[in-house]
C-alpha cells in the first residue's frame, strides 16, 4: 500500500470515527436525559454493544497497517486514541443504561449450532492475532442442528472472547470447546485461556460480562466463570437446543427449516425419543456403512444425526459427490434423493449399476411420488427400492435392514461356511470363486503378520480399499475386518487340532494377534466358546472339535 492510499484509508477511518464519536456523544446525552425521567431502554445498550464490534475490527486493521506500513505512525496513534475514547464512552453508556434484558424477546430458529458458533468465533480471530494469542476452536460434533437465538449466541460468544482477549497476555492460548450433551438436547460451551486472568472486581462489574450473564439466562441456560490472576480464566455455559425448551411465542417461524415435503420430521423426532441409539454415533466397527445423498444440507444433517446411532453414515449433496465417495469409501447401501443438481438420483443409480465393481451396491431412491412413471423410472434406472416423501425413519430403516438381510441370506446360501474358507462346491460364478480364493490365499500368506491391514490386503489384491470392501461384502456378507479375523480364528483352530498342547498365547501370536486377550474375545465371537475351553475339549476328548457357529459380524 503506497503512502497516498494509506492516507486515503486513514482519512476514511477518521471520518467514520468522527461520525461514530458524534453519535456516541448524542447517545450519551440522550441517555442521561432519559435516565432522569424513565428507566433507560435496552435500545441504547444494544446499539453500544453493536458499535464495539466495528471498533474492534478497525483497531485490529490499524495495527496490521502499523506493522506492514509504518510510515504514518502519528496518524495511527491519533486513530488509536480516538478508538479508545469511543470505547470508553460506550462503556459509560452501558453502565448508565443498566440493561434490563428481561424486556428482550427470545426468538429461536433451527440452525447449525456448531457452524454458527464457529463463524462468530472466527470473526474475532484478527484481534487474537494482533495480540499474538493462540486461538483454537473445537466442536464435537462438527455440525449439529438445534434451536437457538442466533443474535443472542453471537453476543454471548463475542463478549466472552473479546473480554478474554483483552486480559490475556502475548503468547497465551485461548481455547473454545463446544460439545453436546449425551441426549443431544443441550450444548456445552467452554472458553478458557492460560493468560493473566480477569480481576475479580472486573469479572463482576465488566458490563459486557453482565450482559452475557443476562443473555444466557434469557436463553434458559446457565453460566459459570472462574478466573485466577496469573493463571487464566474459564467460562462454562450450557444452553438448551431442543425445540421443547421454548414456548410457541419464542419460535421464529421465519428461521424454521421447512421440509415437510421431504421427510416426516415430526414423526422422526418423535421416534427418536424412544430410540436410545438415535443421535449417538455408533462405535461398532461392523455396523453397515450407509451413504445418504441429498442436495438439502439441513435435511442431510438431520438424517445423519438420526441414523448414525445404527449405521456408519456418510453424506453427499449431489450425485457427482456421491460417485466420488463410492469410488473411495467402503459402502453397503445408498439412499439418494432423485431431484438433485449436476447428477440426479436416476443418473446416479444407472452409473452404479453399470460399473461391475459397484453394481452389487443396493440403492434406495427417494421421490415425491413412488408410483406411476416416477416409480417405473426409478426401477428402470436400477433402484432396489423406491420410497415416497414424506417418510418415517422407522420405515426407511426397515427397508435398509431388509435389503441387507436378504443379500446376506443369498450369500450364505450361495457359499456355505467351511473351516478352511475354501470355495470348492459353492455356487459362485467362476470369476467370483477365483477372486475369493485369491483373497483367502493373501490372508493365509500373511497369517502371522499383525500389521497386515486393509490397505496392504487391497494392494495384494490389486484393488482399492473400497473395491475390496465391496467385493468381499458382496461375496461373503462380511466386511474386510471380519473376513480376515475369521480366517485367522479358523487357522488357530487348525493349529490347535494339530497340537492341542500349545498355549493360547502362542497360537494367538501365530495367527497375527498382538494381544491374547483380544484373541480370546475374537475367538469366542466366531466359535462361541473361549479358546481355553475349546483347547481343553481337544485335549480331554481327543475327538472332533466343537463346530464353529456362524459369525454374525457382517
Amino acid at each position: 500500500m503506497d503512502i497516498n492510499k494509506t492516507h486515503l484509508f486513514i482519512l476514511g477511518i477518521g471520518v467514520l470515527l468522527l461520525a461514530i464519536f458524534f453519535l456516541l456523544r448524542w447517545l450519551h446525552y440522550r441517555t442521561m436525559h432519559i435516565r432522569r425521567q424513565l428507566q433507560v431502554s435496552n435500545t441504547f445498550t444494544n446499539i453500544t454493544h453493536e458499535l464495539l464490534t466495528p471498533l474492534t475490527i478497525i483497531s485490529a486493521s490499524v495495527e496490521n497497517l502499523r506493522m506492514s506500513n509504518p510510515a504514518a505512525l502519528h496518524e495511527y496513534d491519533l486513530i488509536d486514541q480516538n478508538i479508545k475514547r469511543s470505547v470508553r464512552l460506550l462503556h459509560q453508556i452501558q453502565e448508565a443504561s443498566k440493561s434490563q434484558v428481561g424486556d428482550q424477546r427470545l426468538q429461536v430458529g433451527n440452525a447449525d449450532v456448531m457452524q454458527y458458533i464457529k463463524e462468530t468465533a472466527y470473526s474475532i480471530e484478527p484481534l487474537m492475532n494482533i495480540k499474538q494469542v493462540g486461538f483454537t476452536i473445537r466442536c464435537k460434533p462438527e455440525s449439529m442442528m438445534g434451536w437457538i437465538d442466533t443474535d443472542k449466541i453471537d453476543k454471548i460468544i463475542f463478549n466472552l472472547l473479546s473480554n478474554i482477549a483483552q486480559y490475556t497476555g502475548e503468547g497465551s492460548q485461548v481455547i473454545l470447546d463446544v460439545a453436546t450433551s449425551r441426549q443431544y438436547d443441550r450444548i456445552i460451551i467452554r472458553i478458557s485461556d492460560d493468560g493473566n486472568g480477569i480481576p475479580q472486581d472486573r469479572l463482576r462489574m465488566e458490563p459486557g460480562l453482565a450482559i452475557t450473564h443476562d443473555l444466557v439466562l434469557l436463553h434458559r441456560g446457565t453460566i459459570h466463570s472462574e478466573s485466577i490472576e496469573g493463571q487464566g480464566t474459564t467460562f462454562l455455559i450450557e444452553l438448551p437446543i431442543n425445540k421443547e425448551s421454548f414456548s410457541d411465542s419464542q419460535i421464529d417461524k421465519s428461521k424454521q427449516i421447512d421440509i415437510p415435503h421431504e421427510v416426516a420430521t415430526d414423526n422422526i423426532l418423535a421416534e427418536s425419543q424412544s430410540q436410545t441409539d438415535i443421535g449417538t454415533e455408533t462405535t461398532d466397527e461392523n455396523a453397515h456403512r450407509i451413504l445418504i445423498v441429498d442436495d438439502s444440507k439441513e435435511l442431510l444433517m438431520l438424517m445423519k444425526q438420526l441414523m448414525q446411532g445404527k449405521y456408519h453414515v456418510l453424506t453427499a449433496t449431489n450425485g457427482r459427490e456421491a460417485l466420488e465417495v463410492i469410488h473411495t469409501q467402503p459402502l453397503d447401501l445408498i439412499v439418494s434423493d432423485v431431484m438433485m443438481p449436476e447428477v440426479n438420483g436416476y443418473e446416479l443409480a444407472e452409473s452404479i449399476k453399470q460399473d461391475p465393481s459397484y453394481a452389487h451396491l443396493p440403492i434406495i431412491l427417494l421421490t415425491t411420488k413412488a408410483q406411476g412413471d416416477d416409480y417405473i423410472e426409478a426401477l428402470t434406472a436400477g433402484a432396489d427400492d423406491v420410497m415416497a416423501k414424506p417418510f418415517k425413519l422407522r420405515d426407511l430403516q426397515l427397508r435398509i435392514d431388509n435389503i441387507i438381510a436378504n443379500r446376506q441370506h443369498i450369500y450364505s446360501n450361495a457359499r456355505p461356511e467351511s473351516d478352511n474358507m475354501e470355495t470348492e462346491g459353492n455356487t459362485l460364478p467362476n470369476a467370483d470363486e477365483e477372486y475369493l480364493q485369491r483373497a483367502v490365499k493373501c490372508v493365509n500368506e500373511h497369517i502371522n503378520d499383525a500389521d497386515y491391514d486393509r490397505e496392504a490386503f487391497a494392494t495384494d489384491m490389486s484393488s482399492s480399499v473400497s473395491t475390496l470392501y465391496n467385493k468381499i461384502r458382496a461375496l461373503t456378507g462380511k466386511n474386510v475386518t471380519s473376513f480376515v479375523r475369521d480366517i485367522r480364528i479358523k487357522t488357530a483352530c487348525q493349529l490347535a487340532k494339530k497340537n492341542p498342547d500349545l498355549r493360547v498365547s502362542d497360537i494367538a501370536y501365530s495367527v497375527g494377534f498382538r494381544d491374547p486377550k483380544y484373541f480370546a474375545t475374537s475367538f469366542k465371537r466366531v466359535m462361541g466358546v473361549q479358546p481355553k475351553e475349546y483347547f481343553d475339549h481337544l485335549r480331554q476328548q481327543d475327538a472332533t472339535p466343537i463346530a464353529p457357529q456362524t459369525s454374525t459380524d457382517h
